[in-house]
């Protein structure tokens, strides 16, 4: 059933481009049957990790809004509702299905390799298509398409979930150091690529962190590290060379690069300013905006452009703590494992964009969660290389 988790979630990032709902549909549809057979195998063995909780939360209280009456417009709850049901299947099937360290390594493996395709396919659409998606179909932009995904930031949120797994492998003591460095380079240059200003910080944040934490706990030897840094230096300056770096850079050079989403904070502020406790309503954000907006930007406002601000808008300051809570329980397991960084990465971008307004983007990184909850839930094992024999992964280990 991973396999089925893995391409169904294959099949939400690759259809994000499609301007129809169809594949939202699809997914969400797949997802919930997934979630319920995976929890019908699991039933006897499935334990309560927290994340359950805010996420339990988030689909319950929606149905509460629209019983109260709490929202301008019950479509958009309905919608809402339905998306965060899906993140709490995306969680449900990942936590019962990652009960084994086997599959949770085999599916860290299916995550990074897919990153690695998505980001060496972004990386040529976006110097060789002119905008069009897989060099055959329109979109609306002609620069920064970056592979399936119309949006620089939605990109680099979904980059950040996986490179730090190519990073931890890199590091450790295996015989395919190398095409793991080669790997988290692509990915990273494919950021650069992307020109997005916050994702080239945080996925540089996420390399000093990971070779960092995997010297503090002695998940390899100093020389080990030392090998394996001056590949992986080496590769990325490469990689980012070849794509370039003078767009970003500009970028950085913006005088005001918080234009705009100021002002979109502000009114947020102002929303939970009016609506402390019920909230807007889920979803009810771009039906409300235009009450408290104070700009006008010569187009249709449908984000928040901060996801932390936006829940706590919609759902009122409790939902917002609640979802502060689920990114403060993720610290510590991110941190242990080391490979699950990229979760806190996606979080801290959501301070300046919105990378769960998609449920496939979304659940890409709920699914690493639960994967972050599952081994928690199992005694926090560590993760051994399938190749090297369990003697030598101990020792390799042993700090």
């Amino acid at each position: 059933m991973h396999l089925l988790l893995a391409a169904l979630l294959y099949f939400g990032i690759l259809t994000l481009w499609v301007p129809e709902y169809w594949p939202v549909t699809v997914f969400q549809v797949g997802m919930f049957a997934l979630a319920s057979c995976a929890l019908w195998r699991a039933r006897h063995r499935l334990s309560t990790v927290y994340p359950l909780f805010p996420l339990g939360f988030a689909a319950v209280w929606g149905l509460f809004q629209l019983a109260a009456g709490w929202t301008p417009y019950a479509f958009v709850t309905q919608k809402a509702t339905v998306y965060w049901a899906t993140l709490l299947a995306a969680y449900l099937a990942g936590l019962s299905l990652f009960t084994e360290e086997r599959v949770r390594r085999w599916f860290r493996a299916a995550m990074l390799w897919f990153g690695f395709s998505v980001a060496v396919l972004a990386t040529l659409q976006t110097f060789t298509s002119d905008g069009r998606i897989f060099w055959i179909f329109p979109s609306p932009y002609t620069r920064f398409v970056m592979g399936p995904i119309l949006s620089q930031n939605h990109y680099a949120a979904f980059v950040e979930t996986t490179l730090p797994i190519a990073l931890y492998e890199a590091l450790r003591p295996n015989a395919s150091s190398f095409l793991y460095s080669g790997a988290a380079a692509a990915m990273y240059a494919s950021v650069i690529a992307s020109a997005s200003r916050a994702g080239a910080v945080l996925a540089t944040a996420e390399i000093v962190v990971v070779v960092a934490l995997v010297c503090l706990r002695g998940r390899a030897s100093g020389r080990a590290i030392g090998g394996s840094l001056a590949k992986i230096g080496l590769l990325l300056v490469v990689f980012t060379a070849v794509v370039g770096y003078q767009t970003i850079w500009k970028r950085f050079e913006a005088s005001d690069p918080m234009a705009q989403r100021r002002e979109f904070a502000i009114a947020s502020a102002h929303m939970i300013a009016a609506h402390p406790w019920s909230g807007v309503g889920l979803g009810a954000w771009p039906v409300v905006y235009p009450h408290f907006a104070f700009i006008d930007v010569g187009a249709s406002v449908d984000q928040a452009h901060n996801d932390w601000l936006q829940w706590a808008a919609e759902g009122g300051i409790p939902f917002g703590l609640l979802m502060v809570t689920m990114f403060l329980w993720c610290l510590r397991p991110s941190f242990r494992s080391v490979w699950g960084v990229g979760v806190v990465a996606v979080f801290l971008h959501a301070t300046v964009d919105y990378p769960f307004s998609r449920p496939a983007l979304a659940s890409w990184t709920i699914v690493l969660v639960a994967m972050l909850a599952a081994q928690r839930s199992a005694g926090g094992q560590r993760p051994r290389s399938s190749r090297l024999p369990p003697s030598a992964a101990d020792k390799s280990q042993t700090p």
